[in-house]
């Protein structure tokens, strides 16, 4: 009989050899890209057509109205965090009327500022809300019992580059706000889209919220397993190491699932136990 933890490791490795290959392609292409978090949705998706999961960023992405529209253009969803200071507004500045033009000159497309609802930052438009809408959610079990918040959503459209007098093409997203009760304000933004259909609140939340495995996971990787301990100077150096703490922690991440009483999916004992797969 084939030992389980041998033919698991045979799988994670053949899994991280493709990954390897498609990293690789990734950061060749990204290296001759300029603007690297505006590039950085189409070198995913191009190269990964099968990616359709919501995608989730930190501010240092989410304030980049460039990445937003990138990810808009790809058909991909998103929730991203976004800073207070981001100016928005709460009605639609594509319906405001554009004013006749002028007998000569130049016709005019788009309306003056004047004319455009009034712009505000996150944190002004949360202090409207009004109480009912605000909702508590529980959006997990943590170690301290379950993870829980108030939550609201409002409909905006971002104001980048209004006072500029720039155009770009004005899309509706959600903007969700976390504000803990007992708070003297809100503790988080994030601006999102998942998809032209109703989404429950709580489905917003828990993909919000999601980034919390991958800060957990890079710090098991660094704490655990020495991802950060690299100290070379060439990148095939740093390659092998990343793929080898990586491919390290997935058969420990494995071991962790399949030892666990509920776990949904086990190492066949052999290859006459392995369901076939229809193709």
């Amino acid at each position: 009989m084939a030992d389980p933890n041998v033919e698991l490791l045979a799988q994670v490795a053949a899994a991280l050899g493709e990954l390897r290959a498609f990293v690789a392609g990734v950061f060749s292409r990204l290296l001759a890209e300029e603007g690297f978090r505006n590039a950085l949705p189409g070198l995913i998706l191009d190269d990964s057509p099968a990616v359709r999961l919501p995608v989730v960023a930190d501010s240092a992405y989410g304030n980049s109205f460039e990445f937003r529209e990138q990810l808009r253009q790809r058909q991909l969803d998103y929730v991203v965090a976004v800073e207070p200071k981001t100016v928005v507004w709460t009605a639609d500045p594509n319906a405001a009327a554009v004013p006749r033009s002028a007998p000569t000159g130049r016709p005019r497309r788009y309306p003056p500022s004047n004319l455009l609802p009034e712009a505000q930052d996150l944190a002004a438009v949360a202090r409207q809300v009004p109480a009912s809408a605000w909702k508590k959610v529980t959006w997990r079990a943590g170690t301290r019992g379950p993870q829980r918040s108030r939550f609201a959503q409002v409909e905006i459209w971002a104001a980048h580059g209004w006072r500029a007098q720039e155009h770009p093409q004005r899309a509706a997203e959600w903007l969700l706000i976390e504000w803990p009760e007992g708070e003297s304000g809100p503790s988080k933004y994030w601006l999102a889209q998942l998809g032209a259909g109703r989404t429950g609140l709580r489905r917003w939340v828990k993909t919000a919220h999601a980034r919390w495995r991958i800060e957990m996971d890079c710090r098991e990787l660094k704490e655990e397993l020495g991802l950060d301990h690299f100290e070379g100077r060439h990148w095939l150096g740093w390659h092998h190491h990343v793929t080898l703490v990586t491919m390290a922690y997935a058969f420990l991440q494995s071991e962790r699932a399949r030892l666990k009483k509920n776990f949904w999916c086990d190492i066949a004992d052999d290859e006459e136990a392995t369901p076939a797969h229809s193709h």
